[in-house]
């Protein structure tokens, strides 16, 4: 009995979804603007933003110079930001600006056409191109409406982005160690702490930058050895006093032990050589 009432159900569901289609695609092939724009409305506010972007696409140009024509780019654009078809929201949130640069809507049509951009940036291992544009769009955004109810999220999406820039730039300097490179690594990890000394990844980048050195020291012909294990005591300091809870401490400290034996090595032997 159960499982007949569940047929019924699915076939109801089927039928009314046929129709409903069939209804739709009898609208797409209508010459009635009219109609069209009041069904993209209701489609629209139910959610059904692919319908809605179909049916405002063929109206856009039928509309344009009439009154309406502002309302319909505006939700044209947003219904492919609602699809997440973002090169198009941007382009189209930026039509409207450039069109209807006295609107109420203005300062919305700004704010999402930068979250377009923001929603283009990948992660961080590929090319950043569109995260800079993100940043930028959204600082623009900022510049012009710093009090704007979308400031904040904007501010968060910049952080967000920013730390995406740092991510990237960290793993290409902490790759160098890893292949060994150190003078490379050393370098890379000096830029990058230059280049964003606020940022979370500083800690490990300093432990980096002590790796690189250290595997160079420890490897050196005496004459540079002494100054070398020297300037470890020096980043191993600065590293305690930043982070003296560091999750690295533990490696830090035995690779401490090997670098105060060598040390008082050099020492004891350049005593006894004199």
């Amino acid at each position: 009995m159960k499982q007949r009432l569940q047929f019924k159900i699915l076939l109801l569901v089927t039928i009314l979804s046929l129709f409903s289609c069939s209804e739709y695609q009898k609208l797409l092939n209508s010459d009635d603007n009219a109609e069209k724009y009041k069904e993209a409305e209701t489609y629209f506010n139910n959610g059904e933003y692919r319908k809605a972007n179909r049916l405002l696409e063929q109206i856009v140009p039928a509309y344009r110079g009439k009154p309406q024509a502002q309302r319909i780019i505006f939700f044209f654009a947003e219904s492919y930001l609602q699809t997440k078809s973002y090169y198009l929201a941007a382009y189209q949130f930026e039509n409207f600006i450039k069109s209807y640069p006295k609107s109420d809507r203005i300062q919305e049509a700004s704010f999402k056409a930068a979250k377009s951009y923001y929603h283009l940036s990948p992660i961080y291992s590929l090319d950043q191109e569109d995260t800079y544009t993100a940043i930028e769009k959204l600082q623009v955004f900022l510049n012009l409406y710093p009090n704007s109810e979308y400031a904040e999220e904007a501010n968060q999406m910049i952080s967000e982005l920013q730390e995406k820039l740092e991510q990237k730039d960290f793993e290409i300097a902490k790759q160098y160690n890893t292949i060994r490179d150190y003078k490379a690594a050393i370098k890379a990890i000096e830029n990058f702490i230059g280049g964003f000394p606020g940022t979370k990844f500083r800690e490990e980048s300093l432990y980096i930058k002590f790796l690189s050195s250290y595997e160079i020291a420890i490897n050196s012909i005496l004459s540079k050895k002494l100054e070398r294990l020297e300037e470890l005591q020096q980043q191993y300091q600065l590293i305690l006093r930043y982070y003296p809870e560091s999750p690295f401490i533990e490696d830090l400290n035995k690779k401490m032990e090997v670098i105060n034996a060598s040390l008082e090595e050099i020492k004891t032997t350049t005593t006894l050589s004199k």
